[in-house]
């Protein structure tokens, strides 16, 4: 039990209506005796917030704030992402990573206007959200106590989860047999849990709720033409779109052709590996766009310094450090190498894959009269100078080897 907390003190408690958050609202009032405000963050994961709603105040909550953070979602946290161009270890575009730290500061934020002494998470003592709530909560109300009753409870799994919420009479989407574990917003969709444990059991097709089979998807490629400002995403096909409607559409063009489905294996923060599939239709697309674009508009080692850049960043993100002094100061770089990309990438859609094929940009570094064949103003001869220069090493390593008898 969390210390200082007394009975008739305000909790404000990170509401989904999924499994965990349902079942928290009566077990706090029934082992801290305190008030529980749900706060439900909108980052489009498509709910009915109505319902969601009438959920919460029926298993017991005193009261229910609700806040469109869509926007702020895309334009502070996840486009930034992207022009980072972070992907954890190669493979997760970081989709529930990167809502997190969002989700906290404003949970922080309700639980000082209601005067609350604590918070409060349905994040599991084995899984990385909890340490990116907590680490939030800290950056923007380091004073508040967090209850998160997976560390307390003497629930030890999801079934007793669910039989936890039939015996308080609350309903949850969640069954023995279909016992996944979801999360999903505007950048993509996660699945943990049941069957999914086993990494030697192949990922079974009914986990998928959003993206086309690719085997299934159109047999007609589709060609979209995604613009860019600055790194950010501002169009499709030519037309400009705002952040969450761009989304919706880049979402429902990824999910068509089965675009943005993978299952990995990870390396969770404390310390084990779990198993995941993972959904990101849309992302998956401004991701190929911007790497698209960058190839044209970044010389050779600013690209070489981003890549390293990308893979602090994604460490940072993952590992819930989004408020970081560092993370900040990477995106200052992170911004002025953006600076440049600007203009539109043209891709192929088509049966699980989104290809590159075309980049176009008024500060595209490519110049064809250099790079062509047939003439230029390229002279081939300045070759040989460099050659020399840039091989020295090699006929110094080469003579020394050789006077010492080992060549």
């Amino acid at each position: 039990m969390v210390d200082g907390i007394k009975p008739n003190d305000t909790v404000v408690l990170a509401y989904s209506g999924g499994l965990d958050t349902s079942i928290i609202i009566p077990w706090l009032k029934e082992n801290y005796g305190v008030g529980v405000v749900a706060f439900v963050a909108d980052v489009g994961q498509g709910d009915d917030l109505a319902k969601v709603r009438e959920k919460a105040l029926q298993s017991g909550a005193q009261d229910v704030v609700i806040k469109d953070l869509r926007e702020e979602f895309l334009t502070h946290y996840a486009f930034p992402m992207l022009k980072s161009q972070a992907i954890y270890e190669n493979v997760y575009l970081l989709g529930t990573a990167i809502a997190r730290p969002l989700i906290a500061k404003h949970l922080a934020q309700v639980a000082q206007e209601v005067g609350a002494t604590a918070v409060s998470h349905g994040a599991t003592g084995k899984g990385n959200d909890q340490v990116r709530f907590e680490l939030g909560v800290m950056a923007w109300a380091p004073d508040l106590k967090v209850i998160a009753p997976w560390r307390e409870w003497t629930i030890t799994g999801r079934n007793e989860a669910m039989a936890y919420a039939q015996a308080h009479k609350i309903p949850v989407s969640a069954t023995p047999a279909s016992p996944y574990s979801r999360d999903q917003n505007l950048w993509h969709i996660s699945h943990e849990g049941g069957t999914l444990e086993d990494p030697g059991t192949r990922t079974p097709q009914d986990v998928y709720t959003w993206t086309t089979d690719p085997t299934k998807a159109p047999d007609t490629p589709e060609w979209v033409r995604i613009g860019f400002e600055k790194g950010v995403p501002v169009s499709i096909n030519g037309i400009p779109h705002r952040p969450v409607e761009l989304m919706e559409a880049v979402n429902r063009l990824g999910a068509k052709h089965g675009i943005g489905r993978i299952t990995m294996v990870e390396n969770r923060l404390v310390g084990m590996k779990s198993r995941g599939v993972y959904e990101t239709p849309g992302g998956t697309i401004l991701y190929a766009a911007h790497q698209g674009l960058t190839s044209v508009t970044w010389d050779r080692e600013t690209m070489a310094f981003a890549q390293s850049v990308a893979q602090r960043m994604a460490r940072l993100i993952y590992d819930g450090l989004w408020f970081s002094s560092l993370r900040e100061s990477l995106m200052a770089f992170v911004e002025n190498a953006n600076a440049v990309v600007s203009g539109d990438c043209e891709l192929m859609l088509y049966k699980g894959m989104a290809t590159v094929h075309a980049e176009n940009s008024p500060f595209s570094l490519y110049s064809e009269d250099l790079a062509t064949f047939d003439g230029g103003q390229y002279d081939h001869r300045d070759a040989e100078g460099f050659i020399h220069l840039f091989g020295l090493p090699l006929r110094v390593r080469y003579h020394l080897l050789h006077n010492r008898g080992e060549r």
